[in-house]
């Protein structure tokens, strides 16, 4: 594992560090953060008199390979929005200006397309200035787009510009352009860095614990819950139906169920559920109860709808509306059992992933834009900052694209989902 969590270099990085004066605190060459975090993990390892798996540390270092005077940098974002973007470009561009010293930064708007030379889109010049108070909105400065864009096209950009640091903000799809992007500069023998920061609401990325945003989303999806709760509680045999985000992985709908002790039934891609299993479920919830709150991911229950199966512009699954599919269900359900049942059917949606961050989404932001900016000035490409076992980490980019974050059912924290709704483990 070791041997794939090597992350590539430019070259040798010989100049001084910019912070030097600055009596920053410089991360080591060879720190290491375990990719295993109780003994049981780390153990066999040991026994065999190996070293357990492990991850770069991300940090300050004490040389660097760019000069910052002679060097321009970009910041692109990609994909769907996501509380913190602005954030992200903040910090990147303070973090470039202030510490060491970058001059010419710029924003590549709408994408990959604002990359691509032939798209004919002018970045914009980013400054402390320009900066200064995007972290109080929703969104990205840059404005964001889906779809792969030619290589030559993005490179012919970066050669105009002297642009020598990429910054690549967003998702799987994001990151695998960026993966492109970065072995066409490296077989080309270019000094050009690409430097991933990992931006998905759904906190579907791997090796990162946590992807900003996440904290914020869950944070407002909890207040459609509550609302939920309140609607289904004002009817008898009331029912509050909301759903969340979440394509592939439940992350935000069992973290704001935990958020809120008042849901009945969580429903996540990851635990296939019976639909008459639930309906019978649900039935009993009533007749002892008379109102049920149910919390729905967006990506659950797809097998339940017929339909061809569609892809946007980044090849991601379209998704069929389980929402407006389950309400019409249930209510049809009850109908037929001549039982009365009034839904109240509560759809977010993007309401959780336009504001801006929180407070600890913020922090967080910050942190990554400080450690991706390091990571390109030292020279490093080909990778993504991470967050892994209470550290930041240097995460080759394949690693992060070969596979989707998903919730393990038998996780504890499924576990305590079970326990906080009561619903029935099988359905």
């Amino acid at each position: 594992m070791d041997e794939n969590t090597q992350v590539l270099r430019l070259g040798e990085a010989t100049r001084p560090s910019p912070l030097l004066g600055r009596r920053d605190h410089f991360v080591p060459e060879g720190a290491r953060v375990l990719l295993g975090s109780t003994l049981r993990e780390v153990e066999p390892y040991l026994r065999q008199g190996q070293l357990p798996p492990s991850f770069e540390q991300a940090g300050p270092r004490e040389r660097v390979f760019f000069d910052p005077k002679g060097i321009a940098c970009g910041v692109v974002t990609c994909g769907g929005l996501c509380p913190g973007l602005n954030d992200v470009i903040r910090a990147v561009v303070l973090t470039l200006h202030y510490s060491y010293g970058v001059e010419r930064i710029y924003g590549f708007r709408y994408g990959y397309a604002g990359l691509a030379a032939s798209q004919g889109i002018a970045p914009l010049l980013l400054t402390p200035a320009v900066v200064e108070p995007i972290h109080e909105q929703g969104g990205t400065l840059l404005g964001s787009s889906r779809g792969p864009q030619e290589l030559d096209d993005m490179l012919q950009t970066l050669l105009e510009l002297n642009v020598r640091v990429l910054f690549t903000v967003g998702g799987d799809g994001t990151l695998r352009g960026a993966t492109a992007l970065a072995k066409e500069i490296l077989r080309r023998g270019l000094p050009i860095s690409v430097v991933g920061i990992p931006k998905t609401i759904d906190n579907d990325l791997h090796w990162v614990e946590r992807s900003f945003g996440f904290a914020t989303a869950v944070e407002e999806a909890t207040r459609a819950l509550v609302a939920a709760h309140v609607e289904a509680k004002g009817a008898f045999n009331g029912i509050g139906l909301v759903k969340l985000m979440g394509r592939h992985s439940g992350f935000i709908t069992a973290h704001a169920t935990l958020a809120n002790s008042d849901v009945n039934f969580c429903l996540v891609p990851e635990v296939p559920v019976s639909l008459q299993g639930f309906l019978g479920a649900l039935e009993e919830r009533l007749r002892q109860r008379h109102h049920a709150v149910i919390a729905l991911a967006e990506g659950a229950g797809q097998d339940w709808i017929d339909g061809e199966v569609a892809r946007d512009a980044s090849g991601n699954l379209k998704l069929k509306d389980v929402g407006a599919f389950l309400r019409g269900t249930v209510e049809r359900h009850f109908d037929g059992l001549g039982l009365e049942a009034t839904v109240k059917y509560i759809d977010p949606s993007y309401t959780i992933r336009s504001l801006p961050a929180n407070a600890l989404d913020s922090e967080y932001c910050l942190a990554l834009g400080q450690h991706a900016v390091h990571a390109g000035m030292s020279g490093r490409t080909n990778v993504m900052v991470g967050y892994w076992n209470q550290h930041f980490t240097h995460v080759p980019l394949e690693l992060v694209t070969g596979q989707r974050r998903r919730m393990d059912p038998s996780s504890e924290l499924w576990q305590r989902v079970l326990a906080s709704t009561g619903q029935p483990s099988a359905m």
